[in-house]
């Protein structure tokens, strides 16, 4: 443990100078078109799962439960990810990347779409625990296809992009919230939202197997050894590396899912702002995920990935105040754009990092079953939030009610994982 905070405290070597930002995002046709669709694909995934995160209060008040009770549906969609992570993987290991991608989006927005039916929160959760499972598998198809394709020494900068697609799905998800949700009601909201995954499923049909997938296969192929004896070894002789992997997407999907995805109702509730104004909120600090995560995917290259992440841990952390104390929106428009610039500049370093880690001939698996397992450990982020929100609210009476005090939740746990 000594010698890898030694480590990180060393200068950066000379051999990792920065670069012209410029000459590292330009791409072959085909480089460009396979990164297009594995951003998309994680875009259109994020509009999906925050369409529950923008519509707690509404599906509370229409279900006729606590907002609390509504969380269940985000929580039981991150524990179920690991399933699809898992199954999506082995298939793309063995199969190829394209086929699995277009089912699993084909088969999500099946779901986005029946979600907008539901009658009653049961339902709703259920389809919700198997829209789970299909977003779990998105993220290593998508993440194997760009890095795999990309050239060396453009996958940090580009690696800070493809994470973003998750912001640019959350800012989307806002935009089609404050467009839709007050004229039409929040059912309209999921249906009109599979619009893009359509588009990106038919994209995804034009693309081609990576030359390093083609090899690993040929390879496995060549090999007296099944599949699952491979697996079965790989985790004999890298078992220390996958715990290692967990737990780091743990701490780091309590990050995200802890200052993201209960934000908007803490406008709402404790502070009482407007939909438009959560709405804001949500996109000022989507932009600010969006400008961290590229910059600090940039800076990666030269910084290395986890001084990268340490960086961005110790400066977020001194944003905390900002980003839940104040009572003036403007105030807190500040915090939520900071915060996300160094929880997602930490995040923009992960696609890229999980692939360097990962063992050949696993690269759809391994990154996207580590990123899923830390999500099941993290799934009750949200419901911890609002459920100790609601349980301590705040000493005076709004309107005669009782105030949930989300923020000091908010702020307790995310400090907690900062010191992580």
């Amino acid at each position: 443990v000594l010698a890898h905070f030694a480590e990180l405290l060393k200068k950066p070597s000379p051999e990792n100078a920065l670069q012209n930002p410029l000459r590292l995002l330009r791409l072959s046709p085909k480089q460009a078109y396979t990164f297009s669709v594995a951003f998309l694909g994680w875009m259109v995934d994020a509009i999906d799962f925050f369409c529950v995160a923008m519509t707690t209060t509404e599906l509370a008040a229409s279900f006729d439960t606590d907002p609390s009770k509504v969380t269940s549906a985000i929580t039981v969609t991150l524990m179920l990810r690991p399933i699809g992570a898992l199954v999506f993987g082995v298939i793309g290991d063995r199969y190829g990347r394209r086929i699995p991608l277009m089912v699993n989006l084909f088969l999500f927005t099946i779901i986005e779409l029946a979600s907008g039916f539901a009658q009653n929160l049961p339902t709703f959760v259920g389809l919700r625990a198997v829209y789970g499972v299909l977003m779990g598998g998105e993220w290593g198809l998508g993440n194997s296809l760009a890095m795999e394709t990309l050239p060396v020494e453009s996958r940090g900068i580009f690696s800070g992009i493809l994470q973003q697609g998750y912001a640019v799905g959350n800012l989307v998800a806002a935009m089609l919230y404050y467009a839709i949700v007050p004229r039409l009601g929040w059912r309209a909201l999921y249906w009109i939202s599979i619009a893009p995954a359509a588009v990106t499923i038919v994209l995804a049909y034009f693309l081609e197997e990576t030359n390093a997938w083609k090899q690993a296969r040929q390879s496995q192929r060549s090999s007296a050894k099944r599949y699952h004896q491979v697996a079965l070894d790989m985790l004999k002789q890298h078992w220390l590396r996958c715990v290692y992997a967990i737990i780091l997407m743990a701490a780091m999907n309590f990050l995200s899912h802890g200052s993201q995805d209960l934000y908007p109702t803490f406008l709402k509730k404790q502070h009482g702002f407007s939909p438009k104004q959560a709405t804001i909120g949500t996109v000022v600090g989507n932009i600010g995920a969006i400008v961290g995560g590229m910059f600090f995917g940039y800076m990666s290259g030269y910084l290395g990935r986890r001084r990268t992440v340490v960086v961005c841990v110790v400066c977020g952390a001194c944003f905390i105040p900002l980003w839940i104390l104040p009572s003036k929106f403007g105030q807190l428009l500040a915090g939520a754009f900071f915060m996300q610039v160094f929880v997602q500049g930490a995040w923009g370093v992960i696609p890229v990092y999980l692939s360097e880690i990962s063992p050949e001939g696993f690269r759809a698996t391994f990154p996207g079953l580590a990123y899923q397992l830390g999500n099941l450990i993290a799934a009750s982020a949200s419901q911890i939030e609002a459920t100790m929100g609601e349980n301590n609210p705040l000493p005076e009476l709004r309107d005669g009610e009782k105030v949930p005090n989300y923020g000091r939740v908010q702020g307790i746990l995310i400090g907690i994982i900062y010191c992580c």
